[in-house]
């Protein structure tokens, strides 16, 4: 009996109603045996509607405990590393929690599982330590804010140190791999703004909540609009470089927070991407191996005539 309840249970956690008939077909069983296996669930705590009809069924909710989860072995696995990247990564404040959790679940899991878990722990290791830490509570005040369609008010600082108080519509938190960014629209300015998550500190509310109609964000794309803007706004030099070879090509070399790529048919791309040290950039583009023009700036332009002059007068000896 054990066994059929926990696979009712798998089947309702898939976020749809199932029939009493349906469900009964997939466990080959009587839809009376449902019934009484929905009330068993009921009983260990999980919050299971049911309504009646010809388009009756049931639905797991949302109830007032935490009852334990069942996975499958993909899923398990899957939690599992997210477990431990979570503990390591860029949200400040979830580390402890993660590793408890990740304790628990190991102890759990099925003898075959743990090779995968112990491979994938002993063949990888975590580089997010080198970006900036984002306070768990500040994520969760963003997204509490823009889910809600709250005004948001934080104190913000930005790359020079300089404080100020914003007052925005909170639209999404864009997270690149680095670092957590909130996409969000400025009154003040009447514009989209991008804010690096890490220099936001949420204000107390000072009267009644605000409530306001979401907007459609430019392009309709939001992690693209914060990619966009990410990728050069932040840096001395903004630049543009047409590479002789299509996008594919430097698919090994372009990441979404490195740079823009755009395809320019069969033989060409554009890279538009942003740097503070144009030899740190010239690097780049001669570790990539493939011919490219500079369309912009003209200072990058100006580098490469300097360094050309000075590797030719070093290979004439």
């Amino acid at each position: 009996m054990l066994v059929r309840v926990l696979q009712l249970l798998s089947l309702l956690q898939q976020r749809r109603e199932w029939t009493g008939a349906e469900l009964a077909a997939r466990l080959e069983v009587t839809t009376r045996t449902v019934r009484h296996d929905v009330d068993r669930l009921r009983e260990l705590g999980y919050q299971v509607d049911s309504t009646t009809g010809p388009g009756g069924g049931y639905r797991l909710a949302a109830g007032n405990a935490l009852p334990p989860l069942v996975l499958d072995d993909d899923e398990a696995v899957a939690v599992a590393v997210g477990l431990r990247a979570a503990a390591a990564g860029s949200v400040a404040g979830i580390e402890d929690a993660s590793l408890q959790a990740l304790s628990k679940l190991e102890r759990t899991l099925p003898r075959r599982l743990r090779p995968r878990v112990d491979a994938l722990r002993s063949t990888t290791v975590s580089a997010a330590g080198g970006g900036p830490v984002v306070d768990v509570d500040t994520l969760t005040t963003i997204a509490a804010a823009a889910h809600a369609h709250e005004r948001l008010v934080f104190e913000y600082a930005s790359h020079d140190g300089e404080t100020s108080t914003r007052d925005v519509e909170p639209h999404t938190l864009v997270y690149t791999g680095r670092r957590w960014y909130l996409l969000a629209f400025d009154g003040d300015r009447r514009d989209w703004r991008t804010f690096r998550a890490d220099r936001i500190t949420p204000l107390p509310l000072k009267g009644p909540v605000r409530h306001f109609v979401p907007r459609e964000p430019p392009g309709g794309d939001a992690a693209a609009h914060v990619l966009r803007g990410v990728t050069a706004a932040p840096f001395r030099y903004r630049a543009r470089i047409r590479f002789a070879a299509p996008a594919a090509a430097l698919a090994d070399w372009s990441t979404p927070t490195s740079g823009r790529l755009t395809p320019l048919g069969d033989d060409a791309c554009e890279l538009a991407t942003g740097t503070d040290s144009l030899f740190d950039l010239v690097t780049y583009l001669g570790k990539v191996g493939i011919p490219f023009t500079v369309l912009e700036p003209p200072e990058l332009r100006d580098f490469l005539r300097d360094l050309a002059g000075r590797y030719l007068n070093a290979a004439a000896f």
